[in-house]
């Protein structure tokens, strides 16, 4: 006799589970037997399971449905009397949706054989528990290079109470950055207030920050706390700090520099214990060449910097990324989607990313919404016209894809300084300008002008460029 160690979640009548439970036990097979789909809801959230049993006897019960696609690790086995199964195209799709299933009366022998099977499949579908060098307990999810130097630097800067500055394209999740930083700090147990500093109307971002006393102006009709006490003891994170006038920028900086402020209508000054955490998407040094931004407060902000690398830059995370998402939007279709069709990682994968992953967000809730069969397909997440495009790449494009993130790299590492880059690159500073050029990759350079070319010098063809379809830009959130 098999020992019992491999649990199963069951909703069976009283006859069924009679007539299965010896058999099953028999074989090593654990039955936790629930009467009902509420007693099925709580045993799936008390223990983890691989797989699952269940007894269809009747029609339109959504809850069951719903409960099939909870856990994409558990896997269901339906057992089914045809005389009570009605073939609606919601049935259809439940039962494409299920490791397998069985008409009654069950052949014992078969289910012990399917049971196995999908009892293993679910085990490999088990999300594995985060490493200790992760941070995906705090929403960041990514093994590539980049992302494990992000993280790094997101734990070193947890450790210190100095002020941060994130930079970052639009929806690289700096705020998410912000969040992984307070949670990881020594002020977690304190407030986390988030403001977007382009987001408030001008006459009112005074109020919104430090607060007013009643009657302070017109319409004034309480005290109102603002934002930065409200983050007292904790973290204060301002996006889009570039938004912020210029006006403004001097009274933050002197609150920065005195930990001090008075809310409009008082002369009563209020101590500050808070730590500040800048995001922005615009280049800071070249805002403050261009007299945008205050150079004093860029340098008060600037003591920690960080960037949060673009999805395009992030090789291997994509699929991650989508994968943890599925598994977070799986309920918004009755858990209907099991995972992503081979031509769908496809395209993600040969996709440049503009909106990086705040697009990616977009269009995996869309597709999950949208969606008419378990696996996700490129039409479902609106990249049907980039998986027809893509073919198969030439050398030509391989090299000038490696030339590229060679050089992305090289730059972050030599903080933007071309001359130093192109040292690390053993180029001559010229070659490294005219590669720059030709990859469209000037807008890299913080605060550098490119020189002016030569007449000599011969613009590279447009066939040296390496093409990268794109679909439309989806609308930013910063």
């Amino acid at each position: 006799m098999t020992s019992v160690d491999r649990d199963v979640v069951a909703l069976l009548d009283d006859a069924l589970h009679t007539k299965l439970l010896g058999y099953l036990q028999a074989r090593g097979w654990k039955l936790h037997r629930a009467a009902n789909a509420d007693e099925l809801a709580d045993l799936i959230e008390q223990q983890d399971f691989h797989a699952g049993l269940l007894q269809l006897q009747r029609v339109g019960n959504f809850k069951l449905f719903d409960l099939v696609g909870r856990q994409q690790s558990l896997q269901w086995i339906a057992l089914m009397d045809h005389s009570f199964w009605n073939p609606t195209p919601q049935h259809r799709n439940f039962l494409a949706g299920v490791y397998d299933f069985h008409t009654l009366p069950v052949d014992q022998e078969r289910l012990a054989i399917s049971l196995g099977h999908a009892w293993g499949k679910g085990q490999l579908l088990r999300q594995p528990p985060a490493q200790p060098d992760s941070l995906e307990h705090h929403g960041i999810v990514g093994s590539s290079p980049a992302m494990q130097a992000f993280s790094l630097a997101l734990r070193k800067a947890s450790k210190v109470d100095a002020p941060v500055l994130i930079g970052g394209e639009s929806g690289t999740g700096k705020e998410l950055a912000a969040h992984a930083i307070h949670n990881m700090s020594a002020r977690s147990r304190h407030a986390f207030v988030a403001v977007n500093c382009g987001a408030l109307p001008t006459h009112l971002i005074q109020s919104e920050l430090f607060g007013h006393e009643k009657g302070a102006f017109t319409g004034a009709y309480q005290r109102k706390i603002g934002r930065m006490e409200a983050a007292q003891g904790g973290t204060l994170f301002l996006d889009e700090i570039a938004d912020l006038p210029l006006d403004l920028q001097a009274n933050l900086l002197r609150v920065l520099q005195d930990k001090v402020i008075e809310r409009l209508g008082s002369s009563q000054p209020i101590q500050l214990d808070i730590r500040v955490i800048a995001a922005t998407h615009i280049n800071l040094r070249e805002a403050v060449a261009k007299g945008q931004f205050r150079e004093d407060l860029y340098y008060r902000l600037n003591v920690i910097n960080l960037q949060a690398p673009p999805l395009r830059e992030r090789q291997g995370d994509v699929e991650l990324l989508a994968q943890a998402l599925l598994g977070q939007f799986a309920g918004d279709n009755g858990g209907k989607v099991k995972g992503f069709s081979r031509q769908a990682l496809r395209a993600m994968n040969q996709y440049a990313w503009p909106g990086n992953v705040r697009e990616l967000i977009n269009r995996i809730r869309q597709g999950v919404i949208m969606a008419e069969h378990p696996y996700l397909t490129p039409e479902d997440l609106g990249m049907e016209r980039r998986a027809a495009d893509v073919g198969r790449p030439t050398l030509d494009d391989a090299r000038a894809r490696a030339e590229i993130e060679a050089i992305r790299a090289a730059l972050r590492r030599c903080q933007h300084n071309v001359s130093e880059a192109a040292r690390e690159l053993g180029v001559s500073r010229a070659t490294l300008y005219r590669l720059l050029e030709r990859y469209a990759l000037s807008g890299h350079l913080k605060g550098k002008a490119t020189p002016k070319r030569s007449p000599s010098v011969t613009t590279p063809a447009a066939v040296d460029k390496p093409t990268y379809p794109t679909q439309p830009s989806l609308p930013d959130a910063h």
